[in-house]
């Protein structure tokens, strides 16, 4: 399901109504818990958080023209899908994610390399997405996607 929208408000609004609400609040969960510096923003048709062209001029490695992605969401045909770049690049952080999901949620984490997937609208636990947003700044996703990328081109 592909949502078409010139600004996160508008991809919103186009939201299925029975999502509106919890995808409202995973907003408004990221914007209040998001470090500084990354740029709310539309990138890929879904909701996206960056490390803006002004702090990371270089942008991301296999389209330089955009900025390095974070953080996105979005609305998709059978569930809500919270893609986090950092969980994908440090094992770490992806180890106590998985660590603390049970914690915040009943059903079975599912979950693919960067992609959390919320197949119910009263699965997302807001608290744990708030300090997984937390976690890293921008800086150090800066320096993680760098180390990685140097590893990448060895």
């Amino acid at each position: 399901m592909t949502i078409k929208a010139e600004s996160p408000e508008e991809y919103i609004e186009k939201v299925p109504s029975e999502r509106k609400e919890a995808i409202t609040k995973l907003r408004e969960t990221i914007l209040s818990n998001l470090p500084e510096g990354f740029q709310e923003t539309m990138l890929y048709g879904m909701v996206g958080y960056v490390v803006p062209h002004s702090a990371y001029p270089n942008g991301y490695h296999v389209k330089p023209e955009t900025p390095l992605p974070f953080i996105n969401f979005a609305s998709q045909k059978s569930f809500i899908a919270l893609y986090h770049m950092g969980i994908y690049a440090n094992e770490e952080l992806l180890n106590w994610f998985v660590e603390e999901y049970p914690k915040h949620n009943k059903t079975k984490l599912d979950m693919g390399k960067s992609c959390i997937r919320f197949k119910k609208v009263n699965d997302l636990p807001f608290e744990l997405i708030g300090e997984l947003v937390r976690k890293m700044s921008m800086q150090e996703w800066i320096d993680i996607y760098d180390e990685n990328l140097k590893a990448l081109k060895k």
